[in-house]
């Protein structure tokens, strides 16, 4: 195990309750810039912690304005120590076609692109970001998807950067994740404040 992830695991479970009972812990950064990847080795760190994937949460036509479904589905149970139901959007079918269940954990993460956004913000414990620069995450991302999905990047690059333009998660990071050849190295973010 990569000792920067085992040290920042040992972090994340000091650090007191921000959601109810539950430390949310956001995995922010670029599309491509290896969040889900690093959300699931840190979920595993953590003694296989449960990791919410906004991609669950958008929709082709609400590629950012999932906020309000994520309050009402995931935080507000949360905070209240129950167990959280939220629709998964079938990017396929174009529609929620399950649900999935989400027991408050001491350590639950959140990952995306956008998941530091302003709305979810007073609800983390610990903001972290994948620092990649945007172009070489769009480069990996689109690579990793093959040519089937270009028409999507088309889109979604712009949409991105439209995103961050208004609601930039960066400058809050509590951590910065660097990722190398051997693992990841975890350094102080902007905010300074874990």
């Amino acid at each position: 195990m990569d000792r920067d992830l085992t040290a920042l695991a040992d972090r994340l479970r000091a650090l007191p309750p921000s959601c109810g009972p539950v430390r949310l812990i956001a995995v922010d950064g670029h599309a491509g810039s290896g969040k889900s990847t690093f959300a699931g080795r840190l979920a595993e760190a953590l003694g296989g912690a449960p990791v919410v994937h906004t991609d669950d949460l958008a929709t082709h036509e609400e590629l950012f304005a999932w906020s309000e479904r994520f309050a009402a589905q995931v935080v507000e149970p949360l905070s209240r120590g129950a167990t959280a139901r939220y629709g998964v959007y079938d990017w396929v079918r174009g529609a929620f076609t399950q649900e999935r269940e989400l027991a408050p954990a001491p350590v639950v993460l959140v990952e995306g692109v956008g998941a530091g956004r302003r709305a979810v913000r007073p609800y983390l414990a610990c903001l972290l970001w994948m620092e990649l620069a945007s172009d070489h995450s769009w480069d990996r991302g689109q690579l990793r998807d093959g040519p089937g999905l270009s028409a999507f990047w088309s889109g979604w690059i712009p949409a991105e950067r439209a995103h961050f333009a208004a609601d930039p998660s960066r400058p809050f990071a509590d951590f910065l994740v660097h990722q190398g050849q051997l693992g990841y190295e975890v350094c102080m973010g902007p905010s300074g404040t874990p």
